[in-house]
Parts: structure tokens; sequence; C-alpha cells
């Protein structure tokens, strides 16, 4: 039998030698017992990339009850420099700013690699939940010629001579594709340049976007929702159990109608037990969502929490008015664990619609002429999502930082390595 991998660590005693191969589907042992093949092995530093053939032979002791014995070993890299800490100790002895700064090696802990395998498979389940309603995946572009969505926050580049921007979101795109395909998906990164200094915020980040035509209104969208999130936590219990293990991760239950309760309802909730009064404000407070997720894992047994409502003066123009109360909108925020997870809600679908909105808030419907073209042409109905991928895997995980949940961070300090 030949295995391949890194050489995760090497005990030697007085006349035996260990080295445990370190490979994506885990950890296995190689005996070496010649004297001649023991210092030859003795060479090669933790890291290096070995291939080993030999005998295997049962050992209940080993790594998966099994070991190679009379090896023949065989290096198929240079000696590995020294790891910026010993990857082989069962907790990671390092500080986050030290795992960030060597991320390509430090990532090889398998602790610090599993939130990125949960993170897969979370990625695997979104696409496979919404391939099974009907939905067509998309790819949108990055680089758009003006900062429309929101005027803040956006990171300015030099495209051939003419300023353009990267993409906050793919929105706009999106919207327009549902005119083309009635229900659409994308996995992508978006673009923030808003100066949050937080660990719950980062300047990029994956978002896993759903729009879907001919709704009656915003239940429908959180009704796919739903099902996108138990596909979701199926996949991670599927296709990351090992991982889910390693970081004594539960994937949540995803209740069967997960529990809503209106934004104004909300606000009375928090002003009547919490000693403050938010009623008023536009937007929740990130205490008030912990709060609110604290509610609905005691009154309903649900670590999810749809929040309806919000105020048509904390959404984009494009968001569907509520009917009969239109300073408040047909939109959600879906909290998980206390965390504002997903935002979503049934857009404006008439073309002068639009352009009512756009007076009303004094813009000019010129810079979006792109955009609302599709509008002339007939569009459905429609509302859609946005899952920050990040973000539910950091609540997944449970972790203390957002940074714990993706690979390379781009945040106000850190654009390397």
């Amino acid at each position: 039998m030949t295995v391949q991998g890194w050489l995760h660590r090497r005990r030697t005693l007085k006349s035996v030698m260990f080295l445990i191969l370190r490979d994506r589907s885990g950890l296995a042992q190689a005996v070496v017992t010649d004297p001649e093949a023991m210092t030859v092995a003795g060479g090669y530093p933790e890291e290096t990339v070995l291939q080993i053939t030999g005998t295997v032979t049962a050992n209940p002791q080993a790594p998966g009850g099994a070991e190679v014995t009379s090896p023949v070993v065989t290096a198929l890299s240079g000696p590995a420099a020294a790891p910026p800490f010993d990857l082989y100790r069962p907790a990671v002895p390092a500080t986050l700013p030290t795992i960030l700064d060597h991320a390509p090696v430090a990532l090889r802990h398998p602790l610090l690699r599993a939130p990125h395998t949960i993170s897969a498979a979370s990625t695997a389940g979104f696409r496979a939940a919404l391939d099974a309603l009907g939905f067509t995946e998309i790819h949108t572009p990055k680089v758009v010629a003006s900062a429309t969505e929101s005027g803040a926050g956006v990171f300015a580049i030099d495209w051939f001579g003419t300023r353009a921007y990267l993409a906050q979101s793919p929105q706009f795109f999106k919207q327009a594709m549902v005119g083309v395909f009635e229900r659409v998906y994308e996995t992508g990164p978006v673009f923030r340049a808003e100066p949050h200094d937080t660990a719950r915020h980062l300047a990029q980040y994956t978002s896993l976007d759903a729009e879907l035509g001919f709704v009656t209104d915003h239940r429908e969208v959180m009704a796919v929702l739903r099902e996108v999130l138990a596909g979701m936590t199926a996949a991670v219990a599927d296709q990351a159990g090992e991982a889910c293990a390693l970081l004594n991760v539960e994937p949540p239950d995803v209740p069967e109608r997960i529990p809503e309760i209106h934004f104004t309802r909300a606000q009375e909730l928090l002003a009547a037990h919490t000693g403050e009064d938010p009623r008023g404000e536009p937007d929740l407070a990130p205490a008030h969502e912990r709060w609110l997720s604290e509610w609905a894992l005691r009154e309903h047994g649900s670590e999810f929490l749809f929040v309806t409502g919000y105020p048509m003066a904390k959404r984009p123009f494009y968001t569907h008015p509520e009917p009969g109360r239109p300073q408040y909108s047909n939109s959600f925020d879906l909290l998980f664990r206390g965390l504002e997870l997903v935002t979503g809600g049934q857009r404006l679908h008439r073309y002068e619609d639009y352009l009512a909105a756009l007076a009303a808030r004094g813009e000019s419907p010129e810079p979006y002429a792109g955009y609302l073209a599709a509008f002339q042409h007939g569009m459905p109905p429609h509302g859609g999502f946005a899952i920050g991928l990040e973000r539910w895997t950091t609540r997944l995980i449970e972790a203390d930082n957002i940074r714990r949940a993706t690979l390379f961070p781009r945040d106000l300090h850190r654009l390397t390595p």
C-alpha cells in the first residue's frame, strides 16, 4: 500500500520510529524499525511531503486502527521549514493574528481547517436545495460602472482609465435575471468599504444570493429560505461530520415554520423587558438581536427568528412597502444565534413604482437606467435574500470572531496574505 501526505509528527524511541502522515482524509501511521531507514526518516522535518509504501497491519492503537509496516519512505518535497506553531498539537497554541499572518500553513491544523470544511458543505447544501427548487445558478460581474445601490462604502478602482467600483451585491443583476430564468442564485464575493472594525464585519465576504419570481409577498421568499437552511444544515451533517465532531458542532434544527415577529412588535418586547426603549429607531442594535434570539429560543424553541416589516427608511429604494402601512416594508432579517444572518424581502416590480420610489428619495432615475430597463419590459412580482457565508459558519462553530471562519480575511487592517 502507498500513502502520501505531510509529515504531521515523528516520534522516535530507542529502536522504533513512528511517522504520522496527514492528508485530506485524516492521519495514518507508519512504523520504521530498520536503523538505516530511521536515520533517513529522522532527517525529514515535520510538514515535509512524503510517500510511504509498505504493508498494512492492524493495530487498534494506531489512527484508523491500522498502520504501515516495513515502509519505504520517499520525500516528495524538500525539507520543510518549521511551521509558526506545532501543527500536531491537539489544541492550537497560537493567537488569531499569528494564525491569520501564517494562514497558508496554519490552516493545515485540523482544528483550523475544520470551519472551512463546514463552509464548503454549507455552500454545497445551498446549491443543492435551490437546484431542487428549479433555480438556475448565475455568475454576475464584480466590477460595476456606478455605485448606485449605496453611494457610501464602495471601493473605487481604475478600469482602463475609467472609474469603476467593486460590487457591493449582485442585487441588480439577479433581479434582472428573474426576467430570464424566473429563479436564480449565485455564490460569490461582495465588497463593503464601511469602516467597521469589529469581530463580525469584513470588507470582503461571500454572499449566497437567491431571487425568485411570481411571489405573492415576502413570506414566499421566507419559505424558500427555510428550505435552503434545512438543505445547508443537512449537508453540513452529511459532508462535514468529522469537522463538526472536531469542533463539537451540533448543526441546528430548522423548524418546519421558523417563528417570525414584526419589527414593531419586536421593539415593544424590547421596551417591555430590557430596560431600553428602542421604539422609533429604524433598526435593531446588536444587543437587541441577541435578546430577540434568546426570546425565540425560550418561547419557540428555535435558534432562528424572522424579524419582518423593517421601516422603509432603513431599506433600499427597491423594497416593496407593506400594504396598508407604507412606512414599513415587506422585508425581513433572519436572526441566528443572536446575529443577523440573512436580509431579504419582496422587491418592487413595476417601472412606474421605481420612478416614484426614487423621486420620493430625491434621486434621479438616470444613474439607474441600465437597472430599470428590465422593468420597462415586464417583470413579475419577485423577491430574494442574501446569506453571509462567513457569518453562517461563525455562528455554526460558535466562534468569537468571523475571521476564524474566513480563509484570508480582508478588513480595515488586513490585505495579506
